[in-house]
C-alpha cells in the first residue's frame, strides 16, 4: 500500500519520460498494451500514429502526482489500518492493501471542496529528484507498486495519459447488521429489500448478525414459461440460529397481476426459496401481497438461505402466450460509466429484469480486440423504468448531443432479443464515445433511445455525464518559496500526527472459552497447524470463530486452540465448548503473549514474497522508526546511525531499519529469516492492519507460484473463467512458442488472484478462508502438503486476543 507520503515527489516528468518514443519500439508487449486496460485502446493507437501528437496529463500539470496534503485528515488514527473509524469511513484512503489511485486523488480534492482549511503546506526534497534520475529501475518498480500493477512490461508514458485506470476496481453491494432481542429492520442500500425481524427473536443478551444481498443474475430453473422473476436474488445471512421468532423479508417488485378475471386466476406473484444459490427453488406459503409490495414470512431458517420474488402462471390459457401477458411489467435499464470521463471512453446499456438498479456494477466481460479485459466498475449515470407488455426484441442507439463527442459508428445501434429479455438475467450492451479533436474535456449530454421491433412504440431519455477529472493545480502544487529554495535545509514539515505505538507486554493470554476433547486424537502421518489431544484434555480457544480446512481427507470446521504450549486447530465436533468459570484444570493451555507472536508469525518462515514490495509498504505505514527499531533489537540506533538521505523523512527512516534488519538476517541465513522477524515485530508494535495486508498479499503470491498451470482449474471453480478468459490472463506472458513457460505459470496466476482478491475490498479474512476453501475442494489439492494458508487463517483469528492481552489501552495526554 502506497500512502500520500510517498509521493512527495518533485518530478520533471518530460525528463522522466523522454525514453518513451524508445520504449515502445523496443516493448515486444507495446502492441497489446490496450489489451489489459479498457480504458487505453485510442491512447495506444495514437502512440502507434506518429502524426498525432497526443497530449499527456503532465504537460498542464507537472505535479500530478506530488503530495496532495500533509495533512491526512485523520484518515488513519494510528499505524493499525483496522482503526474502526477508519473502516467506517467512506472514503478512498480506507482502502486496505490498494494503491493510491487517480481516482483516490480525485476523492480527496472533492473532500477539500468542503474542507477547504484543512489543507496543509507540503515538503519536497530534492533527494527524491536525485534518486529518480540515478536509478530508472528503482522509478519503475516504485510506479508499478503504486499502481499495483503486476506486469512490468507496460509503458509509463502510455499510463500516464488515462485516468481511466482508476476505475479498475471491483466492487459488491451488500449490508451486514448486528441486531439485539429488540429486533429491527435491515434495507439493503438503494433498493426496496428489506428483512424486518421482529422483538424476541434471539433471546436477552444474544445477538444476531443479518446479512443481505443482491445477486443480479436469477436462477435459470425460475425463469420458463410458466414463471418469470422480478426481483434480484436475495442472499440473506444469518449468525445466530437459536432463535425463537421468524422473519419477515418484504420486497418491492416490478410487475403487477393485471385486472382482469383470467389474470387473477391464472397468475400469482409468489416468493421461491432454496438454502442454495444454485436451487432446488420450492414455492413458500406464508406471503402477504399488496399492490406491488410482497411480504415473505421465513420460518425455515439457516445460516444462508436464497429467495427471488417471480410471478408464477398455473398454465397458459389462450390468447395468452406466456406468463408475461398476465401481468403489467415495468423494465428497468440503467446506463453506466466511469466515475470521470475521459477523451475515449465506455458507457454500458444495462436492462434488468427487476426495479433494483445498482449504483455500481461490476462489468467483467468487456473485450478490446475480441479480448476479454479484467473485470471494471461502473458507476451508475442514469436510469429509467418503461412498461413492456410482452417480451419483444428491442432496439437501442446512443446520440451525442453534443458535436464535441461521438458514438463509434458500429456502436450507434445495438439490438437486444426477446428471448434475452425471457431469461430475466442482466442483458447489457456496450457503446464506446470518444471526443473529436483536441478541444478541452467537458461534460455533456447524449441520448438514449430504445425502440421496440415490429411496434411503433418508441421510449427515450437524456443522461448527462459526469464531469472530467478536475484540475488538481490547487490542492497539489507547492508553494513557490519551496520550489525555489531548496539548498535551504529546514526541519521537514510534520506529515502525520505523532504515533505513540503501545508498549508490548509479555504476559498470560486471558481467556474466556475452552473446550474439553471429546476423543483422542494422535495422527500417524504429523500435519502442520492441527492439534493432537487426549480425551479430557481442556484446550484454550482462542476465540469462537470457524476455519474451514482440509483436515485428512475432508473439509472440516476448527476452531483455533492452544495445548501444551503449541497452537492449532481442533475440529469443532471434537470438543465440548465451555466457559471460563467451568474449566477444570487449564495448566496445559495456558500460553504467553510473547509465545503467541512467536507462533501465529511461523507461516512467514516458508512464505514468497518480493522484498522491494515489502520494504515500501512497511516504511509507508509504520511511522515511528524508533518503535520499530526497539522491537527488532536496535534499540542502540540514533539518528547519528543515518546518513544524510535518511535523515528528513520518517518512511526513510523506516525504510534504512528495514534494509539494516534485511542484511543481518541474510549475514546469518541458518538462523534468521527477515519476513518472521518482521512479522513478529510488526505484531509487537501492534499494526495488525499492516500484518494483515502483507499476509494476503504474500499468501497471494506464494499461492500463485504453488499452483502452477493448475491456476486454471482454480480460476474456473473461484470465478467461473472462460478458456477465453484464461487465455486472456495467459497472453501477456506467452514465450516465442505461444505457451506460457512452466516456470512463468505464476505470473498470470498472480494477476488472476489480485484481481479476485480486489472483489473483497478490505474483507482480507474472507479472501484467505475462501482461498483456502477453493485450494482445498480441488482434485489435487496443494493444501494437502502445503499448509501456511491454514497458518494465516490461525494468524488473523488470533489478533484479536493478541491484542486484547498484549497491549493496555493507551492513557489519553
Amino acid at each position: 500500500d502506497v500512502n500520500e507520503s510517498k509521493l512527495d515527489l518533485d518530478i520533471d516528468w518530460p525528463g522522466v519520460f523522454k525514453h518513451a518514443q524508445a520504449v515502445s519500439k523496443t516493448n515486444p508487449f507495446w502492441n497489446e498494451l490496450s489489451g489489459s486496460n479498457p480504458f487505453v485502446h485510442d491512447i495506444a493507437a495514437s502512440n502507434r500514429n506518429e502524426n498525432n501528437k497526443h497530449l499527456s496529463i503532465f504537460k498542464e500539470k507537472p505535479y500530478l502526482f506530488t503530495k496532495i496534503s500533509s495533512n491526512r485528515d485523520s484518515l488513519d488514527s494510528s499505524g493499525d489500518e483496522l482503526d474502526i473509524d477508519c473502516l467506517l469511513r467512506k472514503t478512498s484512503a480506507r482502502r486496505s492493501g490498494r494503491s493510491k489511485s487517480v481516482s483516490d486523488f480525485l476523492d480527496i480534492v472533492d473532500n477539500r471542496r468542503f474542507n477547504p482549511h484543512k489543507a496543509a503546506p507540503q515538503n519536497t526534497t530534492a533527494s527524491d529528484v536525485t534518486w529518480l534520475q540515478n536509478d530508472r529501475e528503482a522509478y519503475k518498480m516504485a510506479w508499478l507498486s503504486h499502481r499495483q500493477l503486476t506486469r512490468s512490461c507496460l509503458d509509463l508514458e502510455a499510463m500516464s495519459h488515462s485516468p481511466g485506470w482508476a476505475q479498475t476496481q471491483a466492487t459488491d453491494i451488500h449490508v451486514v447488521c448486528k441486531l439485539n432481542h429488540k429486533g429491527g429492520s435491515v434495507q439493503l442500500p438503494d433498493s426496496d429489500i428489506n428483512i424486518h425481524v421482529p422483538v424476541g427473536h434471539v433471546l436477552p443478551g444474544e445477538f444476531q448478525e443479518v446479512g443481505l444481498k443482491a445477486i443480479l443474475n436469477p436462477p435459470v430453473s425460475c425463469n420458463n414459461e410458466l414463471s418469470s422473476t422480478v426481483s434480484p436474488l436475495i442472499e440473506l445471512t444469518l449468525s445466530n440460529l437459536n432463535t425463537s421468532e421468524a422473519i419477515f423479508l418484504e420486497v418491492k417488485v416490478a410487475a403487477k397481476v393485471k385486472n382482469d378475471p383470467l389474470s387473477q386466476v391464472m397468475s400469482d406473484i409468489v416468493c421461491f426459496f432454496s438454502l442454495n444459490k444454485e436451487g432446488p427453488f420450492k414455492k413458500l406459503e406464508n406471503c402477504y401481497i399488496y399492490q406491488d409490495t410482497i411480504q415473505v414470512k421465513l420460518t425455515d431458517l439457516s445460516h444462508v438461505m436464497y429467495a427471488v420474488i417471480a410471478v408464477q402462471a398455473s398454465k397458459i390459457q389462450p390468447p395468452a402466450t406466456n406468463v408475461w401477458d398476465y401481468v403489467h411489467r415495468t423494465v428497468s435499464v440503467g446506463i453506466y460509466g466511469p466515475k470521470y470521463i475521459h477523451p475515449s471512453f465506455t458507457a454500458v446499456f444495462t436492462v434488468f429484469g427487476h426495479n433494483y438498479i445498482p449504483g455500481k456494477l461490476t462489468i467483467c466481460d468487456i473485450k478490446k480486440g475480441g479480448k476479454s479485459m479484467p473485470p471494471v466498475v461502473f458507476q451508475l449515470w442514469g436510469k429509467h423504468t418503461f412498461l413492456l407488455e410482452k417480451p419483444q426484441d428491442l432496439n437501442i442507439s446512443l446520440v451525442s448531443c453534443d458535436p464535441d463527442f461521438q458514438v463509434k459508428m458500429e456502436d450507434q445501434s445495438r439490438n437486444i432479443k426477446k428471448e434475452e429479455l425471457k431469461t430475466g438475467e442482466m442483458v447489457r450492451q456496450q457503446f464506446l464515445f470518444s471526443m473529436l479533436g483536441c478541444k478541452e474535456m467537458h461534460f455533456f449530454v447524449f441520448l438514449v433511445q430504445i425502440k421496440i421491433l415490429k411496434s411503433s412504440q418508441v421510449t427515450e431519455f437524456h443522461v448527462t455525464t459526469p464531469d472530467p477529472a478536475p484540475k488538481l493545480s490547487g490542492i497539489i502544487n507547492k508553494p513557490k518559496r519551496l520550489q525555489n529554495r531548496k539548498e535551504i535545509k529546514s526541519a521537514p514539515w510534520l506529515l502525520i500526527p505523532t504515533i505513540k505505538y503501545p508498549k508490548f507486554q509479555d504476559k498470560a493470554l486471558s481467556i474466556n472459552t475452552y473446550g474439553v476433547a471429546l476423543k483422542t486424537v494422535l495422527r500417524q502421518n504429523k500435519i502442520d497447524y492441527l492439534l493432537e489431544y487426549f480425551k479430557g484434555d481442556t484446550i484454550a480457544l482462542l476465540g469462537e470463530d470457524k476455519v474451514k480446512a482440509i483436515g485428512q481427507t475432508k473439509i472440516k470446521e476448527w476452531y483455533v486452540g492452544v495445548l501444551r504450549r503449541k497452537i492449532g486447530l481442533v475440529h469443532c465436533k471434537n470438543v465440548k465448548v465451555i466457559s471460563k468459570e467451568q474449566a477444570m484444570d487449564t495448566a496445559d493451555s495456558e500460553l504467553t503473549t510473547k509465545n503467541l507472536v512467536e507462533q501465529i508469525a511461523l507461516p512467514f518462515k516458508k512464505l514468497t514474497y518480493i522484498y522491494s514490495v515489502v520494504l515500501s509498504t512497511v516504511s509507508e505505514s509504520v511511522y515511528d522508526w524508533r518503535a520499530l527499531a526497539e522491537v527488532l533489537g536496535y534499540s542502540h540506533m540514533s539518528l547519528d546511525d543515518f546518513n544524510e538521505a535518511h535523515v528528513d523523512k520518517e518512511s526513510e527512516r523506516v525504510a534504512h531499519v528495514v534494509k539494516k534488519m534485511k542484511q543481518d538476517c541474510h549475514a546469518n541465513k541458518k538462523k534468521r529469516l527477515f519476513l518472521y522477524e518482521l512479522i513478529v515485530a510488526l505484531l509487537k508494535i501492534d499494526c495488525q492492519g499492516l500484518v494483515a495486508r502483507l499476509t494476503q498479499d504474500t499468501i497471494i503470491l506464494t499461492s500463485a507460484v504453488k499452483l502452477g498451470k493448475s491456476w486454471r482449474e482454480l480460476a474456473e471453480k473461484l470465478a467461473r473463467l472462460t478458456k477465453q478468459q484464461i487465455e486472456a490472463y495467459e497472453g501477456p506472458h506467452q514465450g516465442k512458442s505461444g505457451a506460457v513457460a512452466l516456470e512463468m505459470m505464476w505470473k498470470p496466476a498472480y494477476d488472476f488472484l489480485y484481481t479476485w482478491a480486489a472483489h473483497y475490498g478490505d474483507g482480507y479474512r474472507d479472501v484467505l478462508q475462501d482461498l483456502q476453501s477453493a485450494l482445498d475442494k480441488m482434485k489435487n489439492p496443494v493444501t494437502k502438503q502445503w499448509r501456511e494458508l491454514t497458518g494465516a487463517l490461525i494468524l488473523v483469528n488470533c489478533m484479536e486476543v493478541l491484542r486484547a492481552s498484549a497491549f493496555s489501552k493507551m492513557e489519553e495526554e
